[in-house]
This record gives structure tokens, C-alpha cells and sequence, in this order.
């Protein structure tokens, strides 16, 4: 019932890297999504009184955990690569022209 602790995990350790390096668009996008998967898995759990609980099989627990993290990951990669594919796309999503073919 806490499959919101991985990707928890995960945005924390994204933003202590984020901070350490350029601080690029892209990083902080990816903070965002983890941190928007974290906050509707706890008001979900929240909605359903199971906030701290752990279910009868905790590794099915971390493995629904695991998975949402990919999926926001997936997000994540797709959302650099349509940026990277469209140069008007990337200005309008505020991504570095400097990292993205600039359009003729």
C-alpha cells in the first residue's frame, strides 16, 4: 500500500542530482512528474485510509512502486524526445535550443 515510497526514492534523488549539475529543463521536468506521482499516490491513498499501511504481499507493494516509476520515466523520455524532434515545440516547452537542432 506504499507504492508512493519509490517513486518518493526517486524524485529525491533526482533533485539532489538536478541540483548538483546545470540545472537543465529537462531535470526539472522530470522533478515535476516525480513529484506529481508521489502526491497522487498519497491522496489516493489518503482517499482510502490506507496511508501507512502495508498490504499482505509488501514486494507486490514495491513492484507497483517500480512500475509507476518507469512509466513516469517513459513520460519523461518522450516528452525530451518530441522536444528534441520539434524545435518550436521545445521553445514553447521552455527546453535549451543549445541541446536541439535549431530550426531553419
Amino acid at each position: 500500500m506504499v507504492c508512493y515510497a519509490v517513486p518518493l526514492a526517486a524524485a529525491v534523488i533526482s533533485s539532489k542530482v538536478w541540483r548538483a549539475q546545470d540545472r537543465g529543463p529537462s531535470g526539472w521536468w522530470l522533478n515535476l512528474l516525480l513529484y506529481g506521482g508521489v502526491i497522487f499516490g498519497l491522496v489516493d491513498h489518503l482517499w482510502w485510509g490506507e496511508l501507512f499501511l502495508l498490504g499482505p504481499t509488501p514486494v507486490c507493494d514495491i513492484l507497483c512502486g517500480v512500475a509507476i516509476t518507469a512509466t513516469i520515466f517513459a513520460s519523461w523520455k518522450v516528452t525530451i524526445l518530441a522536444a528534441k524532434a520539434n524545435p518550436k515545440l521545445a521553445r514553447q516547452m521552455g527546453y535549451s535550443l543549445g541541446v536541439v537542432r535549431k530550426s531553419r
